[in-house]
């Protein structure tokens, strides 16, 4: 199983964890509501799962211009 992380808004990939065994506790999803995991985690049918983060460059856009956050995808 992997574990990679892409940004949510540009999808630049941030990282991945290619490790059997690891656990949702580990990753720390257990501290996450339903409906958080449901918008960050999705679950790919080869076993792999994708977790959508904010990668710092697209964070600091962002925070100095928050009227992007009222685009469809504000960063592509």
């Amino acid at each position: 199983m992997a574990v990679n992380y892409i940004c949510r808004h540009c999808r630049t990939e941030m990282g991945s964890i290619h490790r059997d065994g690891i656990t949702e506790q580990q990753l720390g999803f257990h501290f996450l509501t339903p409906e958080e995991r449901s918008d960050i985690i999705a679950y790919n049918p080869n076993g792999d799962v994708t977790v959508k983060v904010i990668c710092d460059y697209c964070r600091e856009a962002l925070e100095a211009n928050p009227e992007l956050l009222l685009v469809a995808n504000p960063l592509q």
